[in-house]
């Protein structure tokens, strides 16, 4: 069994899992009992940011149409445009061993797709959590239920993978964004 975190708790990945390589950053969400007409659509993204915050190019955002970055080090896996059944509803896997130097930052977001044409914000959405496991073993490792603390926002940083004296750190973000996935993406330098 993985360790529960709160938001804005750190937690040591790789010091504590020797030999560490792959590991799979599952996300996942529910929407309330919502019934605007429209189609409720969740993405999660990645960010991959330099030392200043930022990314370099746009070859580090990694999300359904851009599925792979870091060299190939971070894979998005595919977009579930319903969010409907059990467990992940999308999952991102990381080669920490691989990561390109660059990269001291990885940034685990949730964004609304079409939210403001649709009203849609995560009030609306419940259940939502980032977990992070061992991909060779399926074991889950760490694991951040965000809570029901957001209404008007329509993007969330969930937390983020970084880099710290040579280890690989995890930290509960949980922060909300209006302005959805282009606030994030001014935000992150792109």
């Amino acid at each position: 069994m993985g360790i529960n975190l709160s938001k804005g708790q750190k937690v040591d990945l790789t010091k504590s899992n020797p030999g560490l390589v792959n590991v799979t950053v599952g996300l996942g969400w529910d929407t309330n009992k919502y019934d605007g007409g429209k189609d409720f659509d969740l993405d999660s993204s990645v960010f991959l940011l330099d030392g200043s915050g930022k990314c370099v190019s746009e070859k580090d955002f990694v999300f359904y149409n851009n599925a792979t970055g870091g060299n190939g080090s971070v894979v998005h896996t595919g977009d579930n445009l319903t969010g409907e059944g059990d467990g992940d509803d999308e999952q991102v896997n990381v080669n920490l061993s691989t990561v390109p130097s660059s990269v001291e930052k990885m940034s685990f977001c949730i964004t609304i797709h079409d939210a403001e044409a649709r009203v849609q914000n995560f009030g609306q959405v419940s259940n939502s959590y980032v977990r992070i496991l061992n991909a060779d073993t399926q074991e889950e490792l760490i694991r951040y239920d965000l809570g029901e603390d957001f209404s008007i926002e329509t993007a969330v940083v969930v937390g983020e993978l970084y880099r710290h004296g040579g280890e690989w750190k995890f930290n509960a973000i949980g922060s909300g964004y209006q302005g959805g996935l282009a606030s994030l993406v001014s935000d992150f330098g792109l």
